[in-house]
């Protein structure tokens, strides 16, 4: 079990029906208010009310929010893999850190909106083939960015979004050193369960991976049972007017315990 004390408390902002102006206030005084992380989605239309309703690319968005924050570390949950050549993404990914001062997690994912892929012309294909392109995307990244120069300032952990047991948490194992699960207390202990598997059949400490989770804000007031299921960073979810007052609730909760 995690100690009460030692988990993360961070925001995901939802770039959906809101404006860039109410998005920087909102990661400002995120930032000011001590969370771990800030992370924002990467979708380009809205994944709940109105469909065409106002929507904001993400990784524009985290290079103002990388000069604009102090503390935070930053990031997308998650980058679907088909919307940028790999390497290019790994040389945004550097020059974010950067502008940071060494604070961005790189997010990633197969992939899970299929309108997002055909707007912009991008191939959808089946599950598998997705996780096929993650997997060689990976490889792919590790290797740019290794030859960057310069290399990035911070750690720039990977982080690899999502829950299938047979893929997807593989490859978690075997190159992120964060995951982000979805879902309930007992979901998350499970999903958690299947990392450690992967990584004793893969020969590595499952300690080496940071287990994370987004949660919405009616969670605030249950997230020790997160943490008791492995979670050690919970992002609580926000949508547009940004309220964060359940953050900050989150934030006294941790320190308190």
């Amino acid at each position: 079990m995690t100690p009460m004390a030692a988990y993360k408390v961070g925001v995901h902002i939802r770039p959906q029906h809101t404006s860039v102006h109410a998005m920087r206030a909102a990661w400002r005084d995120a930032d000011a208010m001590g969370v771990d992380s800030i992370t924002i989605w990467d979708h380009f239309y809205p994944l709940s009310g109105d469909p065409d309703g106002a929507h904001f690319e993400c990784w524009s968005l985290l290079a103002a929010m990388a000069v604009e924050t102090r503390r935070a570390q930053i990031g997308a949950i998650v980058s679907a893999i088909a919307y940028r050549n790999p390497d290019l993404l790994a040389d945004m990914a550097r020059t974010v850190d950067h502008l940071s001062d060494g604070r961005l997690i790189l997010g990633l994912g197969a992939g899970n909106s299929e309108r997002d892929h055909a707007e912009y012309g991008f191939g959808y294909g089946t599950p598998g083939e997705r996780l096929k392109a993650l997997r060689s995307a990976l490889e792919r990244i590790k290797t740019r960015l290794a030859r960057l120069n310069p290399r990035p300032k911070g750690r720039l952990p990977i982080l690899i979004g999502g829950g299938g047991e047979q893929v997807t948490l593989q490859l978690v194992a075997k190159y992120a050193d964060m995951s982000n699960t979805p879902g309930s207390p007992d979901v998350v202990r499970h999903k958690n369960q299947v990392i450690d598997n992967w990584c004793v059949r893969l020969g590595r400490n499952p300690a080496e991976i940071e287990r994370t989770s987004n949660v919405p804000v009616s969670a605030v007031d249950g997230l020790e049972a997160y943490v008791e299921a492995g979670a050690q960073r919970l992002q609580v979810q926000l949508d547009h007017p940004f309220d964060l007052s359940p953050v900050e609730k989150a934030l006294k909760r941790r320190d308190s315990a």
